[in-house]
């Protein structure tokens, strides 16, 4: 009763847009106490990283929307593994509903079979394992989206093993549809998108169902979340302790993951592909209760209950992998000294972008000096600088980082002019 009432007093203070047509207050940055000339270079880096649509709402109201190119407000795009979440919370429906339970084994809604595991450790996988990606089944196998049994295979006991794995995660969408005897589209559009004035679909794409929208549906599904699952009054989501479960730690080996969020905030984060936890937050430059959707080639959901902030990336790629933790660091960067967030923020915002490569990085990592005479350093998050070099000539230099332990640091370069140059580098598990 406390987090209804909790949720009815955040109400008051949050706007809805209704539920057709495109009506949207906006509210002016200037009003917010922004400081609206760091706009530009948030939307000139944005651009350059092939962005189609950037939303920020404060407090529900659009402070910030920008689409690029061709991309218009009524252009659809697809979420990638950032509609993780929409299955999520599909999946809490149809718990509140009574149709599962997150203890129930997934046999029960697949059918015996439907890996290639024996029969005594498919009956470990349950739906919460499937959410927490801890399901035990082999991500190292050629296709990990691929979703036919053979595809499935033991490789540790459910529950004692995290890794980001699309197989059994897509496969939630026919646990919804055995579970309630409905369409996966069907019983979306009934249970979340009409009291919210989302649209889109989901489209299957190969082994995936990837939900596809325009930008402000995505903005919409943000603001439910971050009233905690009420639209403007109407508790879409009634299971207040499916939604908390959702938005935290789902199990002690990753704790930045909950049930297909990924959470900011936390003592130490895993990464796709790799076995290793890496000390310190998710995105050191967002707040720490930031909770975030996201998706390959930069679809991006991000949710600040504690700001009344949400904001949505859609575009192809920006140079980054399947979960795009950098980039999502990097705009967080740029976002903080548009809301004035301290100095620190604004002189990171004023840096140039400086390419370096592989990023993720293992054992070296391979820069291009802008300017002869620049001065290059890594420092960790603390801020320590742990190398610094001033280089005589404009080359690609490399830079050896085997003695570093796994983490996110910062890779900075200073040219004679004073030009600061910049990246997040992500120092990959051994």
């Amino acid at each position: 009763m406390l987090g209804f009432l909790l949720t009815a007093v955040q109400a008051q203070n949050l706007y809805f847009p209704p539920l057709t047509g495109n009506t949207w207050e906006t509210v002016s940055p200037a009003s917010l106490g922004w400081c609206e000339d760091k706009i530009d270079i948030l939307h000139d880096y944005l651009e350059q990283k092939n962005t189609k649509a950037f939303i920020v709402l404060k407090d529900g109201k659009i402070a910030i929307e920008r689409y690029y190119g061709t991309f218009t407000q009524d252009s659809l795009w697809y979420w990638a593994s950032a509609g993780k979440t929409l299955t999520s919370f599909t999946v809490g429906i149809a718990k509140q509903e009574g149709h599962l339970a997150l203890s129930d084994l997934t046999s029960q809604y697949l059918g015996s079979g439907w890996t290639v595991c024996p029969p005594a450790k498919e009956d470990l996988i349950t739906i919460r394992h499937q959410l927490s990606m801890t399901s035990g089944l082999d991500d190292g196998v050629p296709d990990h989206y691929c979703t036919i049994d053979t595809c499935l295979q033991y490789k540790a006991d459910a529950g004692t093993r995290w890794a980001y794995h699309n197989g059994p995660y897509t496969l939630l969408d026919g646990v919804i549809e055995n579970a309630t005897g409905q369409n996966l589209n069907l019983y979306f559009t009934q249970k979340v998108k009409n009291p919210t004035g989302i649209t889109g679909a989901f489209v299957p794409m190969g082994f995936n169902n990837v939900f596809v929208s325009k930008a402000r549906s995505m903005a919409r599904f943000g603001l439910l979340m971050q009233n905690r699952g009420n639209w403007n009054g109407t508790q879409v989501m009634t299971d207040t302790g499916y939604y908390n479960q959702m938005i935290n730690p789902s199990q002690t080996l990753n704790r930045s993951y909950g049930y297909l969020w990924w959470l900011n905030g936390k003592a130490s984060y895993m990464v796709p592909g790799y076995q290793v936890n890496i000390p310190g937050p998710l995105n050191p430059s967002a707040p720490p209760d930031m909770y975030a959707a996201l998706g390959k080639n930069g679809q991006i959901l991000n949710i600040v209950p504690s700001q009344g902030l949400v904001y949505v990336r859609m575009g192809d790629a920006p140079g980054v992998g399947e979960v795009p933790l950098l980039f999502n660091d990097t705009i967080w960067q740029k976002l903080n000294a548009v809301l004035c967030t301290s100095g620190l923020e604004n002189t990171a915002a004023q840096m140039q972008e400086l390419k370096a490569w592989p990023n993720p990085a293992a054992d070296f990592c391979t820069l291009q000096v802008p300017m002869a005479g620049s001065v290059i350093s890594l420092t960790d998050m603390s801020g320590r600088v742990l190398f610094s070099e001033k280089r005589a000539a404009t080359d690609d230099y490399t830079i050896a980082l085997s003695a570093y332990p796994a983490g996110m640091y910062t890779l900075r370069c200073q040219a004679p002019d004073g030009q600061l140059y910049g990246t997040r580098l992500l120092i990959a598990p051994k």
